[in-house]
């Protein structure tokens, strides 16, 4: 399967590219709590992000993952607990603190057509990016720049959202949100929606804009077969809180969890009892305090 070309020009005005994985964190969680009555969503979260590096997190509906996300990106505030982003505290909340948190941080959701303007074109939507935070940029050399990144042409940047396939719309988020040049890009499940075929060729894409830019990952979904193939660290959440946490190959490989465990036994398979997956289920909720 050929992978779309990642150039690495710069035009004047936009930011310099990033270096590869250093090992020093660029984005942490702290104890981060949010509760929606009675409900802990998010209870004492905490975890670290290594410059270039992607990190998985993980859990079923209703785990905390998607209020974790945005509560990073800044859609959500927290209780309590902290987001930083290059050792610098990013839990503000004045309009400049927001923008420069933007910059930083930018989500790719799992249906990006609720997050376009059908009534604008792939390139009005980048224009408009591009003006918000370079407007001294050379726009439309950055546009055509970013469409041959995600693997887009001339005929995209004219098209409207509907006019284009779910595959075509998610290259477009992500050209979207690498137009600030983030440190650290949030997944919300933004394969989960794609044929398989097409998950294949966003997850190439992805891996390719990695390697070339040194850009951070942090993939939130429910299927492990994503997390095996692009993560290097995972963390397992389940009601709100992390059971387990540590390099992917060996959380997936050894589990220590019950809950882990039951995860990956739920991955259909030859010879597999969906009855032993309800029964250990319950067996699991039985133990909750």
């Amino acid at each position: 399967m050929r992978r779309p070309a990642v150039t690495a020009v710069r035009p004047k005005g936009t930011p310099p590219m990033r270096q590869p994985n250093t090992g020093r964190p660029v984005l942490e969680a702290v104890g981060l709590h949010r509760a929606y009555g009675s409900i802990r969503a998010v209870d004492d979260v905490s975890f670290s992000l290594a410059e270039g590096g992607s990190l998985g997190v993980v859990g079923e509906s209703g785990s905390g993952k998607t209020t974790t996300a945005r509560i990073v990106v800044g859609l959500e505030r927290a209780d309590s607990g902290r987001v930083l982003v290059h050792g610098r505290d990013r839990t503000e909340h004045r309009r400049a603190d927001r923008l420069a948190r933007a910059r930083e941080v930018q989500m790719v959701f799992q249906d990006p057509y609720q997050s376009l303007d059908p009534r604008t074109t792939v390139g009005a939507v980048l224009r408009e990016t591009l003006r918000l935070h370079f407007p001294d940029a050379d726009h439309p050399r950055r546009i055509a720049e970013l469409l041959d990144q995600v693997g887009l042409g001339e005929r995209e940047a004219g098209a409207l959202p509907r006019q284009l396939s779910g595959g075509q719309r998610q290259r477009v988020a992500i050209a979207r949100a690498l137009a600030v040049e983030p440190a650290v890009l949030v997944l919300d499940e933004a394969v989960a929606a794609l044929d398989v075929s097409v998950q294949a060729q966003i997850l190439n894409l992805l891996a390719d804009i990695r390697e070339q830019t040194g850009i951070g990952y942090l993939f939130i979904t429910h299927d492990l077969g994503v997390v095996r193939c692009v993560t290097d660290d995972v963390i397992v959440m389940r009601h709100g809180e992390v059971v387990e946490s540590g390099r992917t190959s060996e959380v997936l490989a050894r589990p220590r969890h019950p809950y882990t465990r039951l995860l990956l036994d739920s991955v259909p398979r030859p010879g597999w009892d969906p009855r032993s997956i309800v029964a250990a289920r319950r067996a699991l909720e039985e133990r909750a305090p």
